[in-house]
């Protein structure tokens, strides 16, 4: 029996072994980037919402501008968290900050890598720039 001949199916059954791990790789890649760019869209949208707080003192407006930098992640009001809720300065708090905090539960799509996991953005500015 000549070489050639024993050595015929090697190759599917290396690529049958190797095939499983170049999937989790690719799709992990995937899920991960996915979650990176919702990390940054997240981010993001705060510093566009905490300027505007900071800027014009209003929380209506804070959370319409996060939800416009944000407009395919649908947040709702109690996923945007904007302290305090006032961005006025007294003599006990001359230099007050506001911060904006957004979370956002990411369900992974193949569900492969575990149960949610939960993004948040933060930004935080001092008041009147």
């Amino acid at each position: 029996m000549s070489r050639k001949q024993r050595d015929r199916g090697a190759a599917a059954v290396e690529f049958a072994l190797i095939l499983p791990l170049l999937l989790l790789l690719v799709v992990g890649i995937a899920e991960f980037g996915r979650a990176y760019h919702l990390q940054t869209t997240l981010s993001g949208a705060a510093r566009e919402g905490v300027r505007v707080m900071a800027l014009h003192n209003s929380v209506t407006s804070t959370r319409e501008t996060v939800r416009g930098y944000a407009p395919d992640l649908h947040l709702t009001d109690d996923q945007i968290r904007v302290t305090p809720s006032s961005c006025l300065t007294t003599a006990s708090t001359p230099t007050a900050t506001a911060t904006v905090t957004v979370t956002y539960p990411m369900r992974f799509v193949t569900g492969l890598f575990g149960a949610d996991l939960t993004l948040t953005g933060k930004g935080t500015m001092r008041c009147h720039g």
